[in-house]
């Protein structure tokens, strides 16, 4: 959940909160996030927000998009990894 009183800014958050499933193996590799829109209507969060925080995701090699396909948990059986 995002704490809009935090002073961790929301899209932080956000990318806390992924990366924490993804460390919990909730989110395996090869596992296809949900899209900007959704994650957007699920944290109640500018669609801007969420990009950011996928990027900082990618810059983690975390998560991979593919163009038309989305964006998954990378991994050595990730598709695009």
């Amino acid at each position: 959940m995002i704490n809009r009183g935090s002073v961790t800014p929301p899209w932080q958050q956000l990318a806390d909160l992924i990366r924490a499933r993804i460390q919990s193996g909730e989110l395996a590799p090869g596992h296809k996030l949900p899209s900007t829109v959704s994650l957007s209507q699920e944290h109640d969060l500018a669609p801007v927000t969420v990009r950011k925080a996928i990027t900082q995701l990618q810059r983690e090699g975390l998560v991979k998009s593919r163009s038309g396909w989305g964006t998954f948990v990378t991994g050595k059986d990730a598709p695009g990894a």
